[in-house]
């Protein structure tokens, strides 16, 4: 239920801020975000694997929602994302990631190891990389 309220809060502050723009991000990325496509080691996941699921970004602070729920901080500028835990299952790790936004839809190809940037969207050939495509809510 936690978990819920904080989400639920995030949502509300998002749709409430203003759309001044901040040093460290552009502010497009604000919002509630649903993932419409997965892919991990070149293979599409089923639909059911990620359904439920969401991405709120509010300015630098983030919250996940999967079977757990992670909060904390993200980076994002020139197609390039730090994804920092600060509080969940993933706490203490770094995810590095490279996103574009194109056409309404947000592409995160994540490295879950955390030790590089993906170079592109795919993930053949690399078990550790996860892609995500989000429609925003």
């Amino acid at each position: 239920m936690k978990a819920f309220t904080i989400f639920f809060l995030i949502c509300l502050t998002v749709s409430c801020s203003s759309t001044k723009e901040t040093a460290l991000n552009s502010g497009n990325l604000n919002g509630s975000w649903q993932p419409t496509m997965e892919e991990m080691d070149g293979q599409e996941l089923p639909q059911t694997s990620f359904e439920g699921h969401r991405l709120a970004i509010a300015d630098s602070v983030f919250l996940f929602v999967a079977e757990g729920v992670d909060e904390g901080i993200i980076k994002y500028e020139n197609g390039k994302m730090d994804i920092y835990v600060q509080d969940g299952v993933n706490r203490g790790k770094h995810f590095p990631a490279i996103y574009k936004l194109e056409n309404g839809l947000l592409t995160i190809c994540y490295n879950l190891s955390g030790d590089k940037y993906p170079e592109a969207f795919e993930t053949k050939s690399n078990p550790n990389y996860l892609l995500s495509v989000f429609r925003k809510e």
